[in-house]
């Protein structure tokens, strides 16, 4: 499984942030510009002109397989984790 962080932001904004984390918490995400928000309105996160602040999972032919808008998914990370290990192993075990 391949996970991204996916946002509007530059690739240069994105650099720092992907540092920043790296140095915080040891390792970072790879980041994804979506600066015309097309990947983010595919995942049904889009808000207006920006995205709500979430986590989906898509399969490997981009189908939407779950998603979850929550601004504070941060906050709950043991709740977001399980979550995601759950609608994944759904995913695992259909296939």
């Amino acid at each position: 499984m391949e996970m991204f962080i996916i946002s509007k932001d530059t690739p240069e904004h994105q650099l720092e942030l992907h540092n920043a984390l790296k140095e915080m918490f040891g390792y970072s995400l790879n980041l994804v510009s979506d600066p015309e928000l097309e990947l983010v309105d595919h995942l049904g996160m889009k808000n207006g002109d920006s995205a709500f602040r979430g986590y989906a999972l898509m399969d490997k032919d981009g189908k939407v397989i779950f998603k979850t808008a929550n601004d504070h998914w941060g906050e709950e990370i043991s709740k977001t984790v399980n979550e995601i290990k759950e609608e994944y192993n759904k995913l695992k075990e259909s296939n």
